[in-house]
Formats: C-alpha cells, sequence, structure tokens
C-alpha cells in the first residue's frame, strides 16, 4: 500500500471506476457519472491544454485544463477566491457566530427519500427561529440577517444533514434606525433555539405529509399511513434537537475564510486521503461526537463509495424506528456483511455468495432447515437494498427446501369460551384460588381482546370499575391504551 503524497481522488476513479460503473450500472444516475467522469479526465490531456508564460522571465509552461466541476477537490480553489472576493463588501464591524442546525437519525431518514422537500423545510424552519427568537426583546430585539449553507454528509462519508449558519452578533432595530449588539461572546440561547426549530420543522413536515408532498419507498413504505407517521415522528416530538453555537470568530476576515471552507467543500479533499492500495483506502476524518478526535477509516476500494456495513446499519435503524427490534436479523445481517468482506466479494450480491455464508454458520450446522432460516433473514433487506442495488438478487423459498409452515392460529367460536370458562371453573383444588384465576385469565382474554403478556401485568389501579374502564401500560409500541369493559 503506497502512500497518497502524488495520488489523490482521481487516481482511485481512474483505477476503480471503471468496475464501480459496470458492476452499479443501473443504480447510478447520469448526474453521478458526469461526476465521476470529470475527476477522472480532471487536468489530464483528455480535456485538452493551455499554454502559460511569465510576464518576467517568459518561461513557457505547458498545462492541462480543469474539469471545473463542483464537486472536484482540486477546482475549487478559483471558484473559491472568486466569491471570497465577492463577499467582502458585505462584511459588518462585528462580531459573527457559527450555528449549526442538525436533523435527528429519524428525520433524516426522510430527508434521504425526499430531499427537495425536507432540505426546502431545513432552511425555512431554520431562517424563522433564527428570526422569532432574534426579534423577540427579551433576547436580542433586532432584525437580523444569515448566511446559511447546507451539508448533507459527515466526514465519515454517512448521510448526516445539517445546516450551517454564520450570522453577525446584532441587528438593526424595529425601526431600521440603529443597529442592536448582542452581549459579549453571546448570540441567542441554545435551548429556546433548539426547541422552536423542532415545533417549527415537525409543523412544516407534517404539512408536507398532509399535503401529500412526501414519498416513501421500501421500509419507509408504512408511512405512508398517518397513524403510523404520527408514531414515527413521536420520539423525535421528545428528544432535544442538536443545534450548536460555537464561539465567535476573531474578526470578519476570519468569518471569510471560514465560509469558503464550507461554500466550496468536496465530501472528501485530497489532504484527508492517506493512503490506496491493495483494493484498501484509508483516510482521516473528525470524530465530532468524541470531541473531534482524529481517526482513520479503512474501505474497501468499493466500499470506498458504497459500504454494506453502512447499508446493513441504516436498514438496522429505519427498522428500529419503525418499531421492528428483531436482535436475531441484526446478528444474521452483520455476520453477512463480515463474509462477504471476508471472501473480498465484488460486484451486486448473488444467490450463490449467500447460500456460501448461510451454510457456514459459526455452529457448523449440516441441517439444510438451519440454512433455509438462515437466509430467510436476509430477504427484507435484500429487497430493501434493491432500491440502491438494482441487480441485488433476492433468494427464493425453495433453495434448501420448504420450511415448516407454522400452524394458523385457532378462533374459539362463543360455545367453545363458554365451555373453556366452566371447565377452568371447575379446576382443583376445591378451596383454591386456582379456577377463579384461570377463569378471570380466560375471560379477559375473550372479551378485551388483550395479549397475556398484558393481561398478567396488570395491577389494581388500572381497572376502573366506576367507568368500566381498563388501562393497560406498556402495550406494543410501548403505548398505553384503554379498553371498555361490558358486562
Amino acid at each position: 500500500m503506497t502512500p497518497l503524497r502524488q495520488r489523490m481522488l482521481e487516481d482511485i476513479f481512474r483505477q476503480t471506476g471503471p468496475r464501480f460503473r459496470e458492476d452499479h450500472a443501473d443504480a447510478l444516475s447520469r448526474g453521478q457519472r458526469r461526476v465521476m467522469s470529470a475527476v477522472e479526465r480532471c487536468r489530464t490531456a483528455a480535456l485538452g491544454g493551455h499554454v502559460e508564460q511569465c510576464d518576467a522571465c517568459g518561461h513557457l509552461r505547458i498545462a492541462f485544463n480543469s474539469c471545473r466541476n463542483r464537486h472536484c477537490p482540486k477546482c475549487q480553489s478559483l471558484v473559491r477566491a472568486q466569491w471570497l472576493d465577492d463577499r467582502h463588501a458585505d462584511l459588518l464591524p462585528a462580531d459573527y457566530f457559527h450555528v449549526v442546525f442538525t436533523l435527528p437519525e429519524e428525520i433524516a431518514a426522510i430527508a434521504y427519500q425526499n430531499k427537495a422537500v425536507v432540505y426546502d423545510i431545513l432552511f425555512h424552519a431554520t431562517a424563522e427561529t433564527l428570526r422569532t427568537i432574534a426579534v423577540d426583546p427579551k433576547h436580542l430585539g433586532a432584525e437580523i440577517g444569515f448566511i446559511a449553507i447546507l451539508h448533507t454528509w459527515g466526514q465519515n462519508l454517512l448521510h448526516h444533514p445539517h445546516l450551517h449558519c454564520v450570522v453577525p452578533g446584532g441587528g438593526l432595530s424595529a425601526d431600521g434606525e440603529r443597529w442592536i449588539a448582542c452581549r459579549p461572546g453571546f448570540f441567542l440561547p441554545v435551548r429556546v433555539l433548539s426547541r422552536l426549530f423542532r415545533r417549527l420543522f415537525l409543523a412544516q413536515l407534517q404539512a408536507a405529509f398532509d399535503a401529500g408532498h412526501l414519498r416513501f419507498f421500501n421500509t419507509l413504505e408504512p408511512l405512508q399511513v398517518p397513524r403510523t407517521f404520527a408514531h414515527y415522528l413521536a420520539p423525535a416530538r421528545k428528544v432535544e434537537w442538536v443545534v450548536y453555537a460555537k464561539p465567535p470568530f476573531g474578526g470578519p476576515q476570519h468569518v471569510l475564510e471560514y465560509l469558503g471552507r464550507y461554500t466550496h467543500r468536496v465530501a472528501i479533499s485530497n489532504n484527508r486521503l492517506l493512503d490506496f492500495g491493495d483494493g484498501q483506502v484509508r483516510f482521516r476524518w473528525k470524530d465530532y461526537r468524541h470531541e473531534s478526535r482524529p481517526k482513520v477509516m479503512c474501505l474497501d476500494d468499493q466500499e470506498f463509495t458504497v459500504s454494506l456495513h453502512r447499508r446493513v446499519e441504516g436498514y438496522l435503524v429505519e427498522r428500529h424506528r419503525l418499531g421492528f427490534s428483531d436482535h436475531t436479523q441484526a446478528y444474521a445481517l452483520r455476520s453477512f456483511a463480515k463474509h462477504v468482506l471476508a471472501v473480498r466479494y465484488r460486484g451486486p450480491l448473488t444467490v450463490d455468495v449467500m447460500t456460501d455464508w448461510a451454510r457456514h454458520d459459526s455452529h457448523g450446522s449440516t441441517d439444510p432447515l438451519t440454512w433455509a432460516r438462515r437466509l430467510k433473514l436476509l430477504r427484507t433487506f435484500l429487497r430493501w437494498l434493491q432500491q440502491f442495488e438494482p441487480h441485488t438478487e433476492v433468494p427464493d423459498d425453495a433453495i434448501f427446501g420448504p420450511l415448516p409452515e407454522r400452524l394458523a392460529p385457532h378462533i374459539y367460536s362463543e360455545q367453545e369460551i363458554v365451555d373453556l370458562l366452566a371447565a377452568a371453573r371447575r379446576l382443583g383444588p376445591a378451596q383454591g384460588l386456582r379456577c377463579v384465576v384461570y377463569e378471570t385469565l380466560f375471560g379477559l382474554i375473550a372479551s378485551t381482546g388483550m395479549r397475556i403478556s398484558e393481561v398478567l401485568t396488570l395491577r389494581n389501579e388500572d381497572i376502573n370499575l366506576k367507568y368500566s374502564m381498563l388501562t393497560i401500560h406498556q402495550a406494543k409500541f410501548g403505548k398505553s391504551r384503554q379498553v371498555a369493559l361490558s358486562s
């Protein structure tokens, strides 16, 4: 593995790009293909060249043309310099603050499938939050302006939508005649910003849902039902949303230097790449959840663009938000991702690599039924994965033979319930409580539709005989509900 002193992102694309485009032919958009092509051809003979001459000595130099693509890490310097030069006139002689608004993971998953709608809401909710709190006389009492820049990724290249806002430390009075400065070193209270931002964003998101502007696919498809959508957003209404205000900048010039790094930033710059070789890419990243601790991530050259491990974790997060918590499936999917990486498999997932994993479980099982059960745990994930990798294969049920079918539940008739209660009443011992307990247990289940686990956890205070109501705590999805009792 050779250090990337002279080798950069375009080197990785040139070596791995053709195979990647072939493996993911149906998943790549035209725009993504154009970006890859531009980065690969940047400053090469493919784009032509020009002659540069020194004004002082007349020395000539032949240079290849740049691609000028906004995603190219080498083509941002000139554009950045021009942008900064244009912004000099906009600077005010005041302190500037950096405020970051981050979407929680539940909302980020919706944003991934509804980018235009959700990011538009993010900009509007952020602007309304800052202006509403700033104009309040209890805080600043002034009309403010700011610059907002959207980022949709983190340093580890995972989906992480957040908005960077650079705000001057003050604003105009209501009559527009005077400047009102904030307190030195303090802009606006972060917790107040966070809670108003959460309320405004969720209200606008709900309005977009009611208007039919949101679309849901694969594991998020159940969110099309209003009740499921409301349940999905319930946790996000309770947690504190991350709004972070950094200390003020050293001066207006520092503001421009800082802004330049954010306005013309690409997903990963060349100076973060460490090594590339033997099918592996290593790069630096900062873990902002642990005090910006520097770390190194190593990815397979294909995983550098798309990681199966990250797909698995993304799928499990979405399932958990929808109320599913299957530890067996989670363990199986992570095991499968490790297997794919261990055998250095390339390209869309096929039935062959899945059956190979199913046969080689950690217990060395030779039972085809065990293999079939392991394979079954992959199916919902693989269908979800097809939205990113259309060529992903989904194994059918007959590869290792059919699994035993679950018996259909028996629905008791009214007469059978009467007979069951009568039999429970005859249980011994004659002077014991056993017969009363079982008759009450079966009667409650039959009359209320409660689950056996709910009946067994009932307490005296859950029963209100005055209003003939029964309160069930910690029911499905951790909710509580009430059941009417009728004689």
